[in-house]
């Protein structure tokens, strides 16, 4: 059958009852291809038919219905259908038109051009005023009735349509769209204002409280559409700054014992960089230290969170004084960041809970201390805390009342570390037994913690450990001694032996090495832990010559630990016992094993081992981990059984002073140095007196789960949320050392350049820029030396490098450039000599020095001029003639950093002397230009002096000469207040891209 028009092929598919996708099959093939549905009026025409009669037709209404969900229509032609309906007096009409609406018009959008997206929003604002004249022939409707006495069928209706109306107007969106219409269409603005001022007549005098409100919400809603540039421009304003966030929980988490200065040096750094003002700077500061005072899990996490916060962060704030302008000007910013700091009242409130006390008020009294609040801001700040904290729930209850709170033991502590630093300074051959008393009550309680904690927070933790190592090194050995002063000296070993291994395992063993001195004896301690002690990342061999010591000695421990009934004091030699103890175990062991030895005399030898000395334990169970690990999982039990013995604690009235506390630190030191072997064979081992959770962050990682997956899905999470908590840190921090720096940079990278939304990509770069904080050289040299020059020199990569990734990379790997140029000569920081150094590509064979040979970039770049897939480049040189010659005498060329640069803007120059031009060329200027941004704000060194300037285009001078310096897009002036609006993720109107005139939002 031929259809000659629309109209007719929708009754014929009415008369045949057709359903709606068979409907939708017979309209393709009526109509000719490529006709759009909208140009033919298809919506009119469904509506046309579809509303004849008192009541709409429900088959030709569930056309329209499937036309409007399969896109054969836009939205906008269904609005301004809708819109030319004008009999209000059939309420079944109205009901379907307004169900149509509540469809789709909570997620309005189109495709197409520019004009298209203007079409959208005219058919909206003709639709918000087809609403309004709904809505007041409804309520004047509602009021006839009410005057005939017969209300209840007109407040349904009034209430249906006012619930459409504000279903609409609550879409910040939609709102948007209909600013731009206003914009568009001033006389349509006008009637609907007119509607407006009608509809409030009408209602003037609804006894109806509840529809009265419903109306008056809608009027301000349509009144607050012309004031929405202004209101959104004031919440543009950037208020939260994740790398700040994530640089102080990085340091606080993992770096207590790192330099002060090199910190300050960070953060101002990250400040300069991303033009912060410095109330906010300061007010993101302290909201790390919260945030991570009220994660920190019970036990030394905790105590070492709360030194952070209480005792270095004051210390880092007194150095950034030194950078800023005044002191006033400063101590003023200060002060403007409490008060921010003030409105954060759950946070506060939060974190008081946690801590069971008022942390602001602690907090303010320590900065009133080094000067950096006035005795007056200090005053007035307590008395408006206290005021809030009137209003907040109950803080202490009945059992933790008397619980004194580990802010104030911390502030005690720290005064504490310092009389303990000039006791340690003593003769300890004068008082043995009165250093013994100041040790024993450092072992009580977590009195041992909260004293490294403190020493860690103010640098003094090296000196403290260097105290204990000198003790240590004193009382290996005593000659012509009685009992009791061979008890002491062997409770003075063990105490030091035991409080060093602590600290290793809690701060990191950089802390416990000494200066590498020529000639100098290394002490005890030293050698033992350098290759003995397992640690995260080391690998011990138990056949290694350190496990091996004189046979001679070996016998003599076997025998004393098999047939004495307790260890023997007097004349011991405790560091040959701690030596040879690994070879005495491996003869105890075969002994074992061979059936030579039965279980009652193993627990007869571990008892004697634990029974006197804690540290001989330690020793043992050192060697039987390196043991396990090259051991089959049938060959184990015994192993594992001893390690069991060893650990439990020994029940005797023959014990040294001190044991269970000394216990206690023994049985904390054997779970960590046990956890990795234990993870590998699925074994578990009950260290019964350990702290309530010794290893918060171990084993983050999902099992069975491929860590490309978790690495993409834990920084999918980070993004959303918009910061890196202390957990995600950790997880960043295995997988970094599990993948390699590469792996780990370049699988964030493709993460950063699938973003498509400018202020995601924006999000994404603070956030990455903080996670590559964890070993920023490394990641630097891999970011500049291969990810960028793989994706400028290979074509096939280049649309990757568009805006708005391209910008966020080029931003992104400034930012790295800049930190690790103005850091790399400093010291590493603790956490990155920890991990293992891997040479990913050995970048002095990578960039040579020779003239004569070329770089390997150089050849990549002009190795097939014709080819039009590659990157033309000039003729080859090498680095040393493409530096003018006072780089060569100022820089040196055999640093890999200075190597990397250099040869990246060897890179940039032949993009730019190139012939092809394109996304890469784009992303030269993008990268060029945030150098220059950077560079005007100060810096102690600059990456553009590793510019051949010989090779650089005219244009390109010309293009830095005009780059002036640019605003930061949340900058203005004097700081905003970050609770004027609630800072949102991405602006409500941000998806919006419908012309030139809404680029702005």
């Amino acid at each position: 059958m031929k259809v000659v028009n629309l109209k007719q092929a929708i009754l014929q598919a009415w008369k045949e009852r057709w359903s709606d996708y068979q409907w939708a099959i017979n309209m393709k093939k009526f109509f000719p291809k490529g006709a759009t549905w909208d140009i033919l009026n298809l919506a009119d025409a469904l509506l046309e038919q579809a509303m004849i009669g008192p009541s709409p037709n429900p088959l030709i209404l569930s056309y329209l219905k499937y036309a409007i969900s399969s896109q054969m229509v836009s939205y906008s032609s269904v609005l301004t259908a809708i819109s030319k309906f004008d009999d209000f007096s059939r309420d079944l009409c109205v009901q379907a038109l307004l169900d149509i609406m509540d469809m789709f018009c909570d997620r309005l959008s189109c495709h197409g051009k520019a004009e298209e997206c203007i079409g959208l929003c005219r058919a909206l604002l003709s639709a918000l005023h087809w609403l309004l004249r709904c809505t007041a022939a409804s309520a004047e409707r509602l009021r006839e009735g009410l005057e005939a006495g017969t209300p209840a069928a007109g407040e349904k209706q009034l209430a249906v349509c006012l619930q459409r109306l504000e279903k609409t107007l609550s879409s910040t969106k939609n709102r948007a769209l209909l600013h731009i219409a206003k914009l568009e269409e001033a006389s349509s603005w006008t009637a609907i204002e007119h509607s407006l001022l009608k509809l409030g007549e009408i209602l003037a005098n609804l006894s109806n409280p509840q529809l009265r409100s419903q109306a008056e919400q809608c009027g301000t809603l349509i009144r607050s559409i012309p004031m929405m540039l202004s209101v959104h421009a004031e919440q543009m304003n950037k208020t939260g700054f994740p790398t700040v966030h994530a640089v102080i929980l990085l340091e606080g988490t993992m770096n207590l014992t790192g330099e002060t200065q090199s910190l300050v040096e960070q953060l101002t750094m990250v400040k300069r960089m991303q033009h912060i003002p410095t109330p906010l700077f300061v007010l993101e500061i302290w909201k790390a230290c919260f945030v991570g005072l009220i994660e920190s899990p019970e036990g030394t996490e905790e105590l070492k969170w709360t030194a952070f916060t209480f005792l270095k962060i004051p210390q880092v704030l007194v150095k950034l004084k030194k950078y800023s302008h005044g002191d006033k000007d400063f101590t003023e910013d200060v002060n403007c960041a409490f008060e921010f700091l003030l409105k954060l009242t759950p946070l506060l409130d939060k974190a008081d809970q946690r801590c069971n006390c008022d942390c602001t008020n602690f907090l303010l009294q320590e900065c009133g201390k080094q000067g950096l609040l006035s005795e007056a801001s200090v005053n007035n700040l307590m008395a408006k805390r206290k005021a809030d904290r009137e209003h907040a729930p109950q803080q202490k209850s009945g059992e933790n009342a008397n619980i004194q709170p580990n802010i104030q033991l911390i502030l005690r502590a720290e005064p504490t570390v310092t009389n303990i630093l000039k006791t340690m300074d003593a003769d300890h051959s004068k008082s043995p037994e009165g250093l013994l008393g100041v040790l024993g009550h450092m072992l009580s309680g977590k009195s041992l913690d909260l004293l490294l904690a403190a020493a860690a927070a103010t640098g003094k933790l090296k000196s403290f450990a260097r105290k204990f190592i000198n003790l240590n090194e004193f009382t290996t050995y005593g000659s012509e001694e009685s009992t009791k002063p061979a008890s002491v000296r062997a409770l003075l070993f063990d105490i030091s032996f035991l409080m060093l291994c602590h600290v290793a395992q809690t701060y990191g063993s950089e802390v416990i090495l000494s200066e590498s001195r020529t000639g100098a004896e290394v002490p005890f301690f030293e050698t033992w832990m350098q290759t003995c002690m397992p640690e995260e990342g080391k690998i011990l061999n138990p056949d290694h010559p350190c496990f091996r010591p004189d046979s001679t000695k070996v016998e003599s421990l076997v025998a004393l630990l098999n047939n004495s009934s307790e260890m023997k004091l007097v004349q011991m030699k405790w560091h040959e016992a701690c030596l040879s103890i690994s070879a005495a175990i491996l003869e105890i062991l075969n002994a074992w094993e061979n059936g030579v030895l039965a279980f009652e005399s193993i627990q007869k030898i571990t008892d004697n081992i634990k029974g006197k000395v804690c540290s001989l334990a330690v020793c043992a169970v050192a060697w039987l981990v390196a043991h396990v690990r090259m051991l089959g999982l049938d060959e184990r039990e015994k192993s594992l059984q001893m390690i069991r013995q060893l650990a439990g604690p020994l029940f005797s009235e023959n014990t040294l002073q001190f044991y269970n506390e000394r216990v206690v630190i023994m049985n904390s030191i054997l779970e960590r140095m046990c956890a990795d072997v234990l993870q590998q064979t699925a074994t578990q081992i009950k260290f019964p007196s350990t702290g309530v959770d010794t290893m918060p962050y171990w084993n983050l990682l999902p099992p069975k789960r491929p860590i490309k997956e978790v690495l993409t899905d834990i920084f999918a999470k980070v993004l959303e949320k918009g910061w890196v908590d202390s957990r995600s840190i950790h997880i960043f921090d295995t997988l970094l050392h599990m993948g390699g720096v590469y792996w780990f940079c370049n699988n964030l990278i493709k993460e950063l350049l699938k973003e498509t939304r400018k202020e995601h990509a924006l999000r994404a770069v603070e956030l990455l820029y903080s996670i590559f904080c964890l070993d920023m050289q490394q990641v630097t040299l891999v970011l500049l030396g291969h990810i960028l020059p793989g994706l400028l020199t290979d074509s096939s990569k280049w649309h990757s490098l568009m805006d708005p990734p391209g910008t966020a990379l080029a931003k992104l790997a400034v930012w790295c450039a800049l930190s690790s140029y103005s850091s790399h000569k400093g010291q590493a920081s603790t956490r990155q000599k920890k991990r293992h150094r891997e040479d990913i590509e050995d970048y002095i064979s990578l960039f040579p020095l020779d003239d004569v040979q070329p770089s390997k970039l150089m050849r990549l770049l002009s190795s097939n001029e014709d080819d039009a897939n590659i990157l033309s480049s000039p003729t080859d040189r090498s680095m040393s003639s493409s530096l003018s010659a006072s780089q060569l005498h100022t820089v040196n060329m055999r640093d890999p950093l200075n190597r990397v640069l250099a040869n990246l803007f060897l890179l940039i120059s032949s993009i730019l002397g190139s012939r092809t031009a394109g996304p890469h060329t784009q992303f030269v200027q993008w990268f060029m230009e945030e150098c220059v941004d950077c560079l005007e704000q100060g810096g102690r060194g600059s990456v553009l002096q590793f510019m051949p300037f010989t090779t650089v285009s005219t244009t390109f001078l010309a293009l830095l000469l005009v780059l002036g310096p640019r605003r930061s897009p949340w900058s203005r002036e004097g700081p905003p207040s970050p609770w004027d609006s609630t800072p949102t993720t991405s602006h409500p109107a941000s998806s919006i891209s419908v012309c030139g005139r809404c680029r702005n939002w």
